[in-house]
């Protein structure tokens, strides 16, 4: 449940030496119907400043879910397709930004919208079937969709699909060494099995979403 992971979210704050709330819970509700999403999210916005920032990975769940819940504030997640730019128009952050074909499509839409997403750029992990920027590919990138006129406000990445915590840890922390190379205040890591390894290598925003609903 909702305050379950946030207590330990703010435990996993306190463990790293980081102030309670430099951490923001974004509240994945992929596959969530709308009355779970009032009941076990929406309901404890309280709970943190802001409240929750709803998570989607899918573009059309993203819009239909948008249409119904208007206030919310929405963030998109998952992987960019050209044909689903459209979709994007309610989100106020997308977290998986990977090259500047991405971000020309989206500054084009914005400009009729008159207002445009921020975005994060989303850091390959190593893993060949993950998305992501290639790390040796990230500055120029960055440099890329900055001049879309977009806003970059910080890097994405998954976690390897490992037991090692050790491994995994790695990955965050090298995530984090990039972002603050480039100036970037926001990184987007960890999700329910992670976040305390995320929250002890930097991470600002925290992906939480299976744990949130049980």
């Amino acid at each position: 449940m909702l305050p379950d992971v946030l207590a330990r979210l703010r435990e996993a704050e306190a463990e790293a030496g980081r102030p309670p709330g430099s951490v923001r819970l974004v509240a994945v509700t992929k596959g969530q119907a709308l009355e779970s999403i009032r009941e076990h999210v929406l309901a404890h916005a309280a709970l943190q400043p802001g409240g929750f920032p709803l998570g989607e990975g899918r573009a059309q769940e993203l819009r239909d879910k948008a249409a119904l819940l208007p206030d919310a504030e929405w963030h998109y997640i998952g992987p960019l397709q050209l044909n689903k730019v459209k979709y994007m128009r309610v989100a106020s952050l997308l977290h998986a930004l990977e090259d500047v074909r991405q971000a020309q499509a989206l500054a084009d839409a914005a400009a009729k919208w008159g207002r445009a997403p921020d975005v994060l750029l989303q850091l390959h992990n190593g893993e060949e079937q993950k998305h992501g920027v290639p790390p040796e590919r990230l500055r120029a990138v960055y440099d890329e969709v900055a001049a879309t006129g977009l806003t970059v406000r910080g890097l994405m990445v998954m976690a390897p699909d490992t037991a090692d915590e050790a491994a995994v840890l790695r990955v965050f922390t090298d995530t984090a060494r990039r972002a603050h190379d480039l100036g970037l205040p926001e990184l987007s890591m960890g999700m329910s099995g992670e976040y305390p390894l995320a929250v002890r290598a930097g991470a600002t925003l925290v992906r939480v979403g299976r744990s949130l609903f049980t």
